[in-house]
C-alpha cells in the first residue's frame, strides 16, 4: 500500500506572470475603459496589499481571473442587452427580502 493519495489535487489557479499587464492592454481597448479600468487598478492595488500583508499571491490571482472573465463574458451580456430582452418581470431581490422580515 501507498501513503499517497489516489486523486491529483487540483492545482490553484495561478495566471502567466504577464497576465496582469496584458489584461490591463485589453481593459484599455474595451469600450467600457473609462470604467473598468479605474475599477481593475484600484481592486489590483487592494490585492497587492494584501498579498504584501499576507504573503499570498491568491488576492492578486483572484482580481485578475476575475477580470478575466468579465471581459470574456462582455460580449453576451452586451449581445443580451442588444437583444431587448424584457426582464421587467424579474424578482425583485431587496423587495423579496422586505417581505421575510
Amino acid at each position: 500500500m501507498s501513503a499517497q493519495p489516489d486523486h491529483a489535487p487540483v492545482p490553484p489557479y495561478a495566471p502567466a506572470p504577464g497576465a496582469p499587464a496584458e489584461l490591463l492592454t485589453q481593459l484599455r481597448a474595451d469600450r467600457r475603459a473609462e470604467r473598468w479600468v479605474p475599477a481593475f487598478e484600484g481592486e489590483w492595488a487592494a490585492a497587492l496589499e494584501e498579498s504584501r500583508r499576507s504573503f499570498s499571491l491568491a488576492a492578486l490571482y483572484e482580481v485578475v481571473q476575475v477580470w478575466q472573465g468579465r471581459l470574456a463574458h462582455a460580449p453576451a451580456v452586451d449581445a443580451f442587452v442588444a437583444s431587448g430582452y424584457d426582464d421587467s418581470e424579474a424578482i425583485d431581490m431587496q423587495e423579496l427580502r422586505g417581505r421575510r422580515r
